[in-house]
């Protein structure tokens, strides 16, 4: 009797670890492809640079592009290796700035730090998986309707982006205010003053929509490519069978 039962309970431990696993790293993926997404614009700054002209801003600011792209470097060097309590120096060039001003690049490097720790985390346990999987050269986790993990993140993140994206390209003032409302919840400082905060000045909202364009574009090349592969390995599953 003994051996009977201890090959069906360790088949279902196995069954319930390989769904267990399968959630795991379906969450996983989708932050880490929306983390990834973010981090692009933020940490590429030769995207900002590319739109000093595409956007006007020497003309519209009176600005040089070499005093806008000084105070956009001191600003996203504190927002990325600064934040409140690093000992990091905050400014922005030439440009004036106020403390209030400064109270939401302290809130902004919070967010900073929260997407890139979210992108290195998913990626370890990604990776972690990996080799995982090549060491034990056996299939990890289960599949649901024929489908893994590399499908149902990017379908759960999709799903989600649908919805946020057509809001954003049918009434984009409107998602920016949200944005702000929902990840800086009962604060106004990040409605800047352009005769106090001059940062403001080279960042226009239009740079902003650009950003979340490029963000959505990455998210659906990434989803698309993961998507992919996972078809691909359901045939080349069922050829085997």
């Amino acid at each position: 009797m003994a051996t009977t039962i201890w090959p069906a309970g360790f088949y279902f431990q196995r069954v319930v670890m390989r769904k267990v696993l399968s959630i795991v790293l379906t969450l996983t993926l989708s932050l880490f492809i929306i983390s990834g997404a973010i981090a692009v614009p933020i940490l590429f700054r030769s995207l900002y640079y590319l739109q000093i002209e595409s956007l006007n801003l020497v003309e519209e600011t009176g600005l040089s592009r070499e005093t806008i792209k000084e105070a956009y470097d001191e600003m996203m060097d504190y927002c990325i290796h600064g934040g409140p309590g690093s000992g990091y120096e905050f400014g922005t060039g030439q440009l004036k700035w106020s403390q209030w001003g400064k109270t939401h690049f302290d809130d902004v490097a919070k967010l900073f730090l929260l997407d890139i720790r979210i992108l290195e985390i998913s990626a370890a346990i990604l990776l972690v998986f990996i080799i995982a999987k090549v060491i034990s050269k056996k299939e990890l986790t289960g599949r649901f309707l024929d489908h893994g993990p590399l499908f149902w993140g990017p379908v759960v993140l999709l799903s989600a982006f649908v919805l946020v994206g057509a809001f954003a390209l049918i009434d984009f003032d409107s998602f920016f205010v949200k944005f702000h409302q929902l990840f800086f919840p009962g604060k106004d400082n990040w409605i800047f003053d352009p005769n106090v905060d001059e940062i403001i000045r080279i960042l226009p909202e239009n740079l902003f929509r650009n950003f979340a364009i490029l963000i959505v574009l990455l998210i659906l090349i990434m989803c698309t490519l993961s998507i992919t592969i996972d078809l691909k390995i359901g045939r080349k599953s069922k050829s085997k069978q």
